[in-house]
């Protein structure tokens, strides 16, 4: 496959196929790890992103995540705590978006594991893999690199193994044997934790606390298991573009140590870019998506956020695994909208508009823009909001 950028070939007299490129890229089925595998000493130009959107080198600015003790949050030992716990979910979700949970219950072992076998598996011969590579979104499990590569103006240099978890998961034996030990009790433990988080935050939004589990917000679960491999010109492309997650709410295993970090969120609407500071040693790291930010009528923040590359100077590649929680996309048809009790008649909470700022969506078709625009730097849920 050419690795020659745009304005090579404009140089030698022929026009840049980037379709031919993208069709050929995809046809090896082996991904990024391939084109590493393979020696690859440049980006090739699918990968390359406008000047505009990648990260700035002199980025300085760190942000903290707040951390919270879920133990703290059992009513029946200390209803203040709880309650204290809610306050803090409530100012993490309404201004930062995200939030480390800590003694949340997911065994360390199975998250150590789960990461583990995740890395087994993309670093495992291109051939092993090949079986799972697919882009029928039809399939339970999918491995292959960037979901939107079609439609993306540039593709993120990461492969990622694609999981539908919860409700209706596909037999252990399909899996990959390299993760088929881990996945799906993981994905139960964080399903489980999800219900826990949601009724923090259905009470931080002053309703009962089983209001936003019983809409379905965590019946389904989807485990994304990404995979960053070093990368030989990371100044050109993204581990991961700017993007919003398509989710209720997603919980994050990023591993410890010294391959962690790279991932980056936005101050504020169309503000500065700012690395998050990695999550402290066994917690997970908890962000509001998409869905809940419709939900809860612009309340809660689905921030932003992205990925770098990583250098080639990295020892090993960088792993991690997303857990979105969702309605369960093959069969819901609910319209969500602003919650009712959101929409005040004088028409504001807390100094701001009360009246509904989005319009009522099906999560089928709130997926269907998502992934048909791709990561394409605008956000998804413009395209919901109410003019």
């Amino acid at each position: 496959m050419s690795t020659t950028t745009e304005e090579e070939e404009a140089a030698a007299g022929g026009p840049y196929d980037r379709l031919s490129e993208l069709r050929a890229f995809d046809d090896t089925k082996a991904g990024v790890k391939g084109l590493v595998d393979a020696g690859i000493t440049a980006v090739p130009a699918i990968f390359r992103h406008p000047h505009h959107q990648l990260p700035s080198s002199t980025t300085t600015t760190t942000i903290t995540v707040p951390v919270i003790d879920l133990s703290a949050a059992d009513a029946a030992a200390d209803p203040n705590a709880r309650a204290e716990v809610v306050a803090q979910v409530k100012a993490a979700a309404e201004t930062v978006g995200f939030f480390q949970l800590i003694n949340h219950g997911v065994p360390v072992d199975l998250m150590s594991e789960t990461l583990s076998s995740v890395r087994r598996f993309h670093e495992s011969p291109a051939e092993s893999k090949l079986p799972y590579y697919t882009r029928d979104p039809r399939r339970r499990l999918r491995f292959n690199s960037n979901f939107d590569l079609f439609q993306s103006p540039a593709a993120n240099w990461r492969d990622t193994l694609f999981l539908a978890a919860a409700p209706d998961p596909p037999p252990a034996s399909d899996l990959p044997p390299a993760v088929r030990h881990v996945m799906l009790p993981y994905a139960a433990e964080v399903r489980s934790l999800a219900a826990r988080v949601l009724a923090l935050l259905s009470e931080a939004l002053g309703l009962d606390a089983g209001r936003l589990e019983a809409m379905g917000c965590a019946e389904g679960i989807s485990l994304v298991c990404n995979y960053y491999p070093p990368c030989p010109e990371p100044e050109l492309t993204m581990g991961c573009g700017a993007h919003s997650d398509p989710s209720f709410l997603t919980v994050l295993l990023l591993q410890d140590g010294a391959g962690a970090g790279g991932l980056q969120a936005r101050l504020g609407h169309g503000g500065e870019w700012a690395d998050v500071a990695p999550p402290v040693d066994g917690a997970l790291l908890v962000n509001v998506g998409d869905l809940m930010q419709l939900v809860s009528n612009g309340r809660f923040r689905s921030v932003e956020h992205r990925v770098v590359a990583t250098s080639r100077s990295a020892a090993e590649a960088r792993v991690s695994v997303a857990c979105f929680c969702n309605a369960d996309v093959a069969t819901d048809t609910r319209l969500y909208g602003p919650i009712p009790e959101l929409i005040t008649s004088s028409g504001s909470w807390d100094g701001g508009a009360g009246r509904a700022v989005y319009r009522s969506v099906t999560v089928p078709e709130f997926l269907a823009h998502y992934d048909g625009k791709g990561l394409d730097g605008r956000p998804a849920l413009d395209h919901f909001r109410l003019r």
